[in-house]
C-alpha cells in the first residue's frame, strides 16, 4: 500500500499517525480543563476576598461601638467625679448664702437625681426567651426579645407606684432619661447593654409590686412570659444603691422669634 504524501513528510508510519493524534486531543482535553480551573481557581479568589472585606468591615464595625463605649465609660466616670466636686459646692453655696433649709435642698436633689440615694425596694429583671421558643408555631424572632415598652412599662409602674429614685442597668433614671432598644441591645447615656435587663427602685416594696402587677402594659407582658418563656422576676429588696445621675448636655427647646405672635 502506498503511504500518503503527508506521512512521509512527517517521518511517520500510518499507525503512528494515529497516536499522535490522539496525543494532539489529549492536549487540547487539558488545555481546555486548565482553562476551567483557572478561572474557578480566580472566581474563588475574589469571592475569598470579598468575604473577607465584609468580614473585616463587620468586626472593624463592632470594635469601633465597643471602642466608643469603652470611651464614653472613661469619660463619665471622670465627669461622675467633677459632678460631685460641682454638687458639694453647690450646697454648701446655697446653705451659706441663702439660708435654705437642708431637706428641701435633700428633697430637690433627689428629684433632680444629683444626690445618689439608698433605701428598701424592689428589683425588677426582664429576659429574652430561650432559643427553643423558636420552635413554637406562630412565633417571630420580634417575639422573643425584650422590647423598649417592656421596659417602659415597668419604669411607669415602679413610677406610679411611689418610687422616689431608680436605676436602669445601674444608671439613675431620671425625668430626662431617654434609652432605646435596637434588637436586644439597650442603649442607654452613651452605653451598650445587653440581656438580662435589671431595674431597681427605691420605695415602699408592697406599692412597687402592686403597681406594677396592676399595669396593663406588664400584664400583656406576662402573657408572652407564660407563652414564650421570657424571662420576668420581681424581688423585695432590704438596700438598693441608687447612684447619682450623670452630667448630660444642658435641654435645647424651640422659642417664639422676637416681635412674632404665635396665637395669630
Amino acid at each position: 500500500m502506498t503511504r500518503p504524501v503527508w506521512s512521509r513528510v512527517l517521518g511517520l508510519p500510518g499507525s503512528g499517525l494515529q497516536r499522535f493524534a490522539i496525543r494532539a486531543r489529549h492536549v487540547a482535553v487539558i488545555a481546555v480543563v486548565a482553562a476551567l480551573a483557572g478561572f474557578i481557581f480566580t472566581t474563588s479568589a475574589q469571592l475569598a476576598r470579598s468575604e473577607g472585606s465584609t468580614s473585616r468591615r463587620a468586626s472593624d464595625l463592632a470594635g469601633l461601638v465597643q471602642t466608643g463605649s469603652d470611651r464614653v465609660e472613661e469619660l463619665t466616670t471622670s465627669v461622675e467625679g467633677l459632678q460631685r466636686q460641682v454638687s458639694d459646692l453647690e450646697s454648701a453655696t446655697t446653705t451659706a448664702a441663702i439660708g435654705e433649709n437642708p431637706q428641701e435642698i435633700e428633697r430637690e436633689g433627689i428629684a433632680a437625681g444629683s444626690v445618689a440615694v439608698s433605701g428598701p425596694g424592689v428589683r425588677v429583671e426582664l429576659s429574652d426567651a430561650p432559643e427553643s421558643a423558636a420552635q413554637i408555631p406562630n412565633v417571630t424572632v420580634d417575639n422573643l426579645v425584650i422590647h423598649q415598652q417592656d421596659l417602659q412599662h415597668v419604669i411607669n409602674a415602679l413610677w406610679a407606684g411611689g418610687a422616689e429614685a431608680m436605676t436602669l442597668m445601674g444608671e439613675r433614671v431620671t425625668q430626662t432619661t431617654a434609652f432605646r432598644c435596637v434588637g436586644n441591645v439597650l442603649y442607654l447615656h452613651g452605653r451598650v447593654f445587653s440581656p438580662p435587663f435589671v431595674v431597681e427602685a427605691i420605695g415602699s416594696p408592697r406599692l412597687l409590686q402592686a403597681s406594677v402587677n396592676a399595669s396593663p402594659g406588664v400584664q400583656i407582658f406576662l402573657e408572652y412570659v407564660d407563652w414564650l418563656g421570657l424571662g420576668f422576676s420581681m424581688m423585695e429588696q432590704d438596700l438598693v444603691e441608687v447612684p447619682a445621675a450623670p452630667v448630660l448636655p444642658a435641654l435645647k427647646y424651640a422659642v417664639v422669634p422676637a416681635g412674632v405672635n404665635p396665637l395669630r
